[in-house]
């Protein structure tokens, strides 16, 4: 509690899905002076905007989660957006908060920088064993250079940052937009909606047999604020669940949980992207005493009871 009571926060997108749940976690721990800026006062990919931030809050700690992100269709849409707006993103918020004397930089990574064909487990020590999947490449890599940079200005400056690299999140207050969502959002939403149409099937696209790693978003934000509180070093710390499913057997249960009865057709026109993903949580476990709590099974019934209550903010 007295770590948090007397530093200034600021929490970049945190007013977004995983950021909302940042913001509680601090304030439960007693942190007073939390600041979320939003897009409409602060762009973040303008330097000026970013300097007037940092002049107006002062931060003690910087937790940088703000980004442009998507499911495959919105990095196969927008591959140029989703490189430029989070690299420089987050390129001038390190370096201005460098100028400011920011006492320490907490950088959120990606699971989409490992390469394509990364030894399952992925370990921190693979992060440059090859390029990343062709479908969110240009995302992976923008936030990728953020961790080189982090390492390069701890070496010459001494800038404290660190580097989590969270699995594919999912819960509460996702975004449900079939054009832009992740993947659990979206079986949800049409599984939920093709119940209530009676349509006798839904359309999920690629084959199935590509497999993910889910993290609840809770046990994301409690990673994020402990590491935060416990750990200053230069090396990336995955966060994850540990747990690999099929997107098939995924959609299974999501079918379960929802209720609906009707049949899949796998549009394998579409990519399934990168092909196996499941990440290595030793460091977390060892380094900040971390290990995700909520079964998978028990996050996707509360993320559907919540879209079901929901629906018009979601």
């Amino acid at each position: 509690m007295s770590f948090w009571s007397s530093r200034r926060v600021v929490v970049t997108g945190g007013a977004g899905f995983l950021g909302s749940f940042v913001v509680e976690k601090l304030r439960e721990r007693g942190a007073e002076s939390v600041f979320v800026p939003r897009q409409q006062e602060y762009d973040l990919r303008d330097a000026a905007a970013i300097r007037r931030l940092y002049e107006r809050t002062r931060p003690d700690i910087v937790i940088h989660l703000a980004a442009v992100v998507g499911g495959i269709g919105a990095n196969r849409r927008h591959p140029g957006r989703f490189f430029y707006d989070n690299a420089i993103m987050g390129i001038q918020l390190i370096e201005l908060a460098r100028q400011f004397g920011v006492g320490k930089f907490v950088c959120i990574g990606t699971v989409c920088s490992y390469p394509k064909f990364t030894p399952v487990p992925f370990r921190e020590t693979d992060l440059w064993a090859g390029y990343p999947e062709e479908t969110n490449a240009p995302y992976g890599l923008a936030k990728k250079m953020l961790l080189v940079q982090l390492q390069a200005y701890r070496q010459e400056y001494g800038f404290p940052g660190i580097y989590l690299i969270p699995t594919n999140l999912y819960g509460p207050r996702d975004h449900f937009d079939l054009e832009n969502s992740h993947v659990i959002p979206a079986l949800i939403r049409k599984c939920v909606e093709a119940q209530e149409r009676g349509e006798p099937k839904i359309v999920v696209w690629g084959t199935g047999r590509a497999t993910r790693e889910f993290l609840y978003v809770e046990d994301a934000a409690e990673a994020i604020v402990l590491a935060a509180e416990r750990y200053d070093g230069p090396e990336p710390i995955n966060i994850g669940s540990g747990e690999e499913i099929s997107i098939r057997d995924l959609v299974d249960l999501i079918r379960e949980l929802t209720g609906y009865e009707g049949d899949v057709e796998w549009d394998t026109s579409k990519p399934d992207g990168q092909p196996r993903r499941r990440i290595d949580t030793t460091r977390a476990r060892e380094w900040l005493g971390w290990e995700a709590r909520t079964p998978l099974r028990e996050g996707l019934r509360r993320t559907i009871e919540w879209y079901r209550t929901y629906r018009p903010e979601a």
